[in-house]
């Protein structure tokens, strides 16, 4: 979760379920689903529980703005991309078949078409490397020096055409396996694996002789 996207909003805006009820259903949804399996917590958000659609957004709402992140290269439109694809949840929960995909392939792969379908419509905008904090138990050197390599492969991925950026983010930063990456893009796996292999290239070509 980040700072400019919380939970309440994401669950709080006008057009998503929980509205003002959400303080008081944190408790039951803590005592009463917890243990309940993302496909388990669809099934009860496509007969409108507000309680699962809650929880759903509270174990996927950081990964979610993460790919949308990786993909977008811009905070604010990943945060929008994340409401739309929670907003889609509630209202389509009924069209998950768990027989065909787990829960995360089915949901990162609407996070993905929503990202993708920005992309054609908008340029995209700067790379946001600002980079993590530095540890201050690190030696300084080191901690700048590390930030400036993390910094120069995102821009790398960042500089990646649109599909290959986001099978390497589905992959790496989705912890999706290559069959569920390529459920997500609707490709092969074969396709997929290609996708990988010529990103790797990309990004080797890339950063060749970087910090030399």
């Amino acid at each position: 979760m980040t700072a400019s996207l919380s939970k309440r909003r994401m669950v709080g805006m006008d057009t998503a379920p929980l509205g003002g009820t959400w303080v008081q259903d944190r408790q039951d949804v803590i005592l009463d689903a917890v243990d309940a399996t993302d496909e388990a917590l669809v099934a009860q958000v496509a007969g409108g529980d507000r309680r699962a659609y809650g929880l759903l957004v509270d174990r996927h709402l950081g990964r979610t703005v993460t790919i949308a992140r990786r993909i977008l290269n811009n905070q604010a439109d990943a945060e929008d991309v994340a409401q739309e694809a929670f907003l889609r949840l509630w209202r389509h929960a009924d069209r998950f078949d768990p027989g065909a995909a787990r829960f995360g392939t089915w949901f990162y792969r609407i996070t993905t078409n929503l990202c993708l379908d920005r992309t054609r419509r908008t340029p995209m905008a700067a790379l946001e490397v600002a980079g993590d904090p530095a540890d201050p138990a690190m030696d300084q050197e080191r901690s700048l020096s590390d930030q400036r390599t993390r910094q120069a492969v995102a821009a790398a991925v960042a500089d990646l055409p649109d599909r290959l950026r986001a099978a390497v983010t589905l992959t790496y930063d989705g912890g999706l396996s290559n069959a569920e990456a390529a459920r997500a893009l609707d490709v092969s796996v074969k396709a997929l694996e290609s996708l990988l292999v010529r990103a790797r290239r990309a990004l080797r070509e890339k950063l060749a002789g970087w910090g030399a």
